[in-house]
């Protein structure tokens, strides 16, 4: 089983000499074996062939997903559990190891070991998945590990772009011309935008976490209902808005705000390896307040939404296969023009009491690549308790500047939910 990277797997995986990887910690309680780890995992690779796959690059240098005929497990490293912190430190340390794509799996497992506590990194290449993808796998392990007998079924997959695009609109001409101009059009412009002859010096790369309590959250999502308006648009607006008192004239005024492709194409399931994306780019206007801005930006987002089309999008990006190497340079060595990419991955669902442990937590997941700014912010929501990762680079977005914007928004957050209960 065999199939072509898609355009933006491609960019993802560049090269293959610099990482571009995802973490996804999590915490349990109880006791494990490692035999009963590996044992969940090969049921993920069973289920899932792209969990086997390695990547071949063919004659013309066009990389493929390849499933070998002698599959190699997903690897397992353990490490003793010194602290609660100690994930922190492993998910820094995955970002920068890279995979042998050519001869193993995209993905692996860091089991930070512990007498009754342990914390688990699940962690891929972005080109294999997405977050929903990999929360997916997660509830899958979970469910393996806890009962070796849970039926977790198998995955039929995505062969390529004709398992996601309608064949009425995949084979229609005029669509199919529509995307080849636009692509052609897309092609030149990027090859004419001028470009650093060297990418911007990332230095040194950090990673900075926290939670609300679980009273903040839920007043939170109880705010933004009162208001109609999505949790996800109160946060991207917040954070436009103390990026801009944190960094002053530094500051872009652009937050993107990425969008689960599964909302437009009911072909990508719940439980596909899929890492196709789509990206919506938010600002505020700088002559409304937070409340004016907040509903503006709603009705923007409504508005973007409804027009959203993947199958278009996806076609597009098929004929444009050889702008490639000048859009990677140009997202490496190009001026950034965004303050972040902000990603809320909402309420996940996943037990929290199993049979034989339990789910302490979730922690919202890493990401760090080499195409550009680095400075993403990731939220999720568990057990009614919205967690915060936040990624950046010294060379984009200085330490201590990350801290007092984790600090500010944090305070602007409960200033606005005091304010709403007080009046």
């Amino acid at each position: 089983m065999k199939r072509r990277l898609l355009f933006g797997e491609r960019m993802l995986l560049g090269e293959g000499k610099e990482p571009f990887h995802a973490v996804i910690p999590f915490r349990l309680r109880g006791v494990f074996e490692e035999k009963d780890i590996q044992y969940a995992l090969g049921r993920l690779q069973k289920k899932h062939p792209w969990l086997r796959a390695n990547i071949h690059i063919d004659e013309k240098n066009v990389p493929w997903f390849e499933v070998p005929e002698q599959t190699s497990p997903i690897p397992i490293r353990i490490v003793d559990r010194k602290s609660e912190e100690d994930w922190q430190q492993e998910s820094m340390q995955e970002w920068h190891t890279l995979f042998d794509y050519k001869n193993k799996p995209l993905i692996r497992l860091v089991w930070i070991k512990g007498n009754d506590s342990s914390d688990m990194l699940l962690v891929f290449h972005h080109c294999l998945c997405d977050g929903g993808s990999a929360i997916t796998l997660i509830y899958e392990f979970l469910k393996v590990l806890d009962d070796p007998t849970a039926d977790i079924g198998i995955e039929n997959p995505i062969l390529g772009i004709q398992d996601v695009v309608p064949a009425p609109i995949l084979k229609n001409n005029k669509q199919r011309f529509k995307a080849k101009m636009i692509g052609r059009l897309a092609t030149l412009t990027i090859k004419c935008i001028p470009v650093s002859k060297k990418a911007i010096d990332r230095q040194t790369d950090y990673l900075i976490h926290w939670k609300l309590d679980q009273t903040t959250s839920q007043q939170l999502i109880s705010h933004c209902k009162s208001l109609e308006i999505t949790v996800n648009t109160f946060l991207s607006a917040t954070v436009l808005d103390i990026f801009k008192n944190v960094r002053g004239d530094k500051a872009f005024n652009k937050v993107s705000c990425p969008v689960d492709i599964r909302r437009f194409a009911p072909q990508v399931k719940e439980d596909h390896i899929f890492a196709f994306g789509l990206m919506i780019v938010l600002s505020s206007n700088p002559k409304l307040n937070f409340l004016d801005n907040l509903r503006l930006m709603q009705n923007y987002v409504d508005r973007k939404t409804a027009k959203l089309n993947p199958y278009i999008t996806m076609m597009v990006m098929e004929s444009a296969h050889n702008a490639l190497n000048s859009f990677t340079k140009l997202l490496k060595r190009g001026k950034s023009s965004n303050d972040c990419m902000f990603s809320n991955l909402g309420r996940i669902q996943i037990p929290h009491q199993y049979q034989s442990f339990t789910l302490e937590t979730i922690f919202s997941p890493s990401v760090l690549g080499p195409l550009g700014n680095t400075t993403t912010m990731v939220t999720s929501t568990y057990q009614g308790v919205m967690d915060f990762s936040f990624v950046g680079s010294e060379g984009y977005l200085p330490y201590h500047e990350a801290l007092a914007i984790r600090d500010e928004l944090i305070d602007s957050i409960k200033r606005r939910l005091n304010y709403q209960a007080a009046s």
